[in-house]
């Protein structure tokens, strides 16, 4: 199913995740069950455009206050566990903006949003004509070195552009604050930029303990 932006609700279920990061067109995996993302997931069953708002909390998990940012994810596919429990997929429409919160008396959040300022992600990412891959990869490999991680290369070095750089912006072991900054990157370009700002100023300061979630 293709949304257009005349299929976009004006308000969204949120499901608050500090460090989770979904990017328009791809795909988060999710384990759900609280009892309250339990009703939300039911509850989002019944629409029809089965959307579901990814948001990061500001300042922490308890701080209650959330990001002015978020992505939709359209629920693509989901299993139930034995023990009553969701493991989940959400495929990314878009992102949006909080207009204010909805009061009401389901467990969970909802938000009054707004779609304007980011109806390119309903259409494929321009390229990223700036996109140097040969350098990118070399930095990348010193920061999983730095940090003792591992990867197929071969396949990293076949990706598309936005596969590869949206892939690596949800996956690293980056900080919450870090992953709102890529989440709100204008442009595929930027976010690369912006990741290779990440990366180099965590390999200058030793990859330590500030880059972990």
């Amino acid at each position: 199913m293709l949304l257009k932006s005349g299929d976009l609700p004006d308000t969204l279920p949120l499901f608050p995740l500090p460090g989770a990061l979904l990017l328009p067109h791809a795909r988060l995996p999710l384990q759900v069950f609280e009892p309250r993302f339990l009703q939300l997931l039911e509850d989002c069953l019944k629409t029809r455009h089965r959307l579901i708002g990814m948001i990061q909390p500001r300042g922490g998990a308890q701080a209650g206050r959330l990001n002015d940012v978020g992505c939709a994810g359209r629920l693509t596919a989901f299993t139930e566990t034995d023990d009553g429990r969701y493991m989940i997929t959400l495929t990314g429409i878009s992102r949006f903006r909080v207009l204010r919160e909805v009061p009401g008396f389901t467990p969970y959040r909802r938000a009054e949003i707004d779609w304007a300022d980011f109806s390119a992600d309903l259409r494929r990412a321009e390229p990223d004509e700036g996109f140097a891959r040969a350098p990118f990869l070399a930095l990348l490999r010193r920061f999983f070195d730095a940090m003792g991680l591992s990867t197929d290369w071969d396949t990293l070095k076949d990706a598309e552009d936005e596969l590869l750089i949206d892939s690596l912006a949800m996956l690293l072991p980056l900080s919450p604050e870090d992953k709102q900054a890529l989440l709100e990157a204008a442009t595929l370009r930027e976010r690369r930029e912006t990741l290779e700002t990440l990366i180099e100023f965590a390999l200058r300061s030793g990859g330590g303990d500030e880059v972990l979630q």
